[in-house]
């Protein structure tokens, strides 16, 4: 099995779209992300007034996985994370959500939110081990499938300071 501490993380630049779209659409051939979506998340990704963090893993030349969040205000929204089927189950899911929590407390975001498909059980066990919480349900959120979404939240705790560094976890029973 490959090991995630064999990728490097970094800053996603336009020349990565491509590849990352390949990814996408492998991932999620239903309801993936399109270039433009990409590009205007990008956009905000730069500069002193930059509102998002996009990082990819790259295992030699190859990219094997993205993730990115958005923030406004004191709150940070997961807009997506994805791992190549190769490295399912490496930790590398948990090193970019990691990343991107980080990013959430530079924003200063005092709670991170996320949708979750609700039959992507692997990606709730992840987010449940960071400490989010189940907190509701979006109806047909995922397109064209019409595929429900899970809500969950992560809220700092009162002496943590950042997002981060909540550490309380709660179990989710999705029944379907």
């Amino acid at each position: 099995m490959t090991g995630s501490e064999t990728c490097v993380l970094r800053e996603m630049r336009w020349w990565d779209i491509d590849p990352v779209l390949e990814l996408e659409r492998d991932l999620f051939p239903d309801d993936a992300w399109s270039r433009g979506m990409f590009w205007s998340e990008l956009a905000h990704a730069r500069g002193p007034e930059a509102s998002r963090k996009y990082l990819v893993a790259e295992a030699g030349e190859r990219i094997v996985g993205y993730a990115g969040v958005a923030s406004s205000g004191e709150q940070a929204d997961i807009q997506t994370i994805a791992v190549t089927r190769e490295y399912w189950g490496t930790g590398l899911g948990g090193r970019l959500l990691a990343e991107l929590l980080r990013a959430a407390t530079a924003f200063e975001c005092a709670e991170v939110m996320l949708e979750c498909r609700v039959d992507n059980v692997r990606a709730q066990k992840l987010y449940e081990r960071f400490g989010f919480e189940a907190i509701g349900f979006r109806r047909g959120y995922y397109q064209p499938g019409n595929v429900d979404a899970l809500v969950m939240r992560l809220t700092t705790k009162p002496d943590s300071g950042s997002a981060a560094g909540s550490t309380s976890v709660q179990g989710t029973q999705i029944n379907g």
